[in-house]
């Protein structure tokens, strides 16, 4: 991106629930001088988060607010020209977010997003990656705790194990907390398009190269018990394994031939077990258009918990990594997962992306192919944790 632009960062739906927290935390963390501006649709809501800003530094009663709505390409295409960095909590994504794809991927801007969606992933590959390679933009979904937690830990495993050799890892996930009102919705608009999802899954497949020379794959587990550490495996159908293995793909230090699998760590049977019943009654529910739309009613965007509520909350990613006959386990581990983590996890993406040295890339690429080590060096003094519970042996 050779040309100046007027900001550094743009932040695109602040007025939402997520996206309030993560302009706060820009407010807070922001170095001294950085150009950034908040966008959305309603310019008096925009002010309201700009005044909240401002009681944290004063310095932000300027902070610019830019109208834009996903419905009206003219603002978008005038955001993304405007930024080096586009950061945005609106969705569903694969509702609302592809208009601001493409207006980044043919504007050359860089575009970072929180979702979840696999379905939104693989159109966005199939329709704007080849764009992006083009005008050089860098389109990184999942920036959020779908997948950082995941995907910079398996990272973070592999520098403890020996370089040039098979490896497989293991992600076990616990965490307590509230889901986000985006993530409750985003959830069961995936759950009532399966079919939809699948059929974005083979698009991509048929286009996107993989490697000709190593092996990379995340494979499904099964329901397990874990003796070593106290805890039943239940495998998780989330969008983090497929993001893992797309940075294997992309990064040859994970090696020749590389495998991982991603799992719920639960302490009690009864527990796997009841949850299974209620996943398999939403997702059964949410394919009937009046069930639909009623859970969705349940929790309305813009919705969240308290400062006090979310004080409470955490999350832990234990990684077994083998290889090259040794074995390692690391954790990954923070506060509140759907709302203040996340909120750390864009903004510091967004400042990665807009300020840091970073390897040369371009088009949908994975937190770890965009960020690599300067990402894990940021979010490490941001307060999340990254350490190594039982060194190679």
């Amino acid at each position: 991106m050779g040309e100046e632009r007027a900001y550094e960062i743009v932040l695109f739906g602040a007025t939402g629930f997520t996206g309030g927290l993560t302009a706060e935390y820009l407010a807070r963390h922001a170095p001294a001088g950085l150009r950034w501006a908040l966008a959305g649709r309603n310019p008096g809501k925009l002010a309201a988060v700009r005044d909240r800003l401002a009681a944290i530094d004063p310095a932000l009663a300027g902070l610019p607010l830019l109208t834009a709505d996903v419905t009206d390409p003219g603002s978008l295409r005038a955001v993304a020209e405007s930024a080096r960095v586009v950061a945005t909590t609106v969705g569903p994504y694969v509702h609302h977010g592809e208009p601001l794809v493409a207006a980044c991927a043919r504007a050359g801007t860089d575009y970072l997003d929180i979702t979840g969606e696999p379905e939104f992933v693989d159109l966005m590959y199939v329709r704007h990656h080849a764009e992006a390679v083009r005008t050089g933009a860098r389109l990184v979904h999942t920036c959020g705790f779908d997948s950082i937690p995941y995907d910079l830990g398996v990272w973070y495993t592999l520098k403890h194990l020996p370089a040039g050799v098979p490896v497989t890892v293991d992600g076990l996930v616990r965490a307590g907390g509230r889901f986000s009102a985006g993530t409750y919705h985003s959830a069961l608009t995936a759950f009532s398009r399966t079919k939809q999802m699948s059929r974005a899954a083979r698009e991509r497949r048929q286009v996107e190269p993989r490697p000709d020379d190593r092996r990379v794959r995340a494979v499904p587990g099964r329901v397990a018990r874990s003796k070593e550490l106290g805890v039943w495996t239940v495998p998780l159908p989330t969008i983090d394994p497929q993001v893992v293995r797309r940075s294997a793909a992309a990064r040859p230090e994970y090696g020749p031939d590389f495998r991982y699998r991603h799992f719920a760590a639960v302490k009690r049977l009864p527990t796997v077990l009841a949850g299974a019943a209620a996943l398999g009654g939403v997702v059964g529910l949410v394919k009937l258009p009046p069930a639909r739309r009623w859970l969705l009613r349940r929790l309305s965007s813009g919705q969240g918990p308290t400062p006090q509520q979310r004080a409470k909350s955490w999350f832990r990613v234990r990684f077994v990594g083998v290889g090259g006959g040794r074995r390692v386990l690391t954790e990954v581990s923070g506060g509140d997962p759907g709302y203040d983590e996340t909120a750390k996890m864009l903004a510091e993406s967004a400042l990665c992306l807009a300020l840091d040295e970073l390897p040369p890339t371009a088009g949908q690429v994975t937190p770890v192919a965009a960020m690599g080590d300067a990402l894990l060096d940021r979010l490490v003094r941001a307060g999340i944790t990254f350490r190594v519970l039982d060194a190679p042996r």
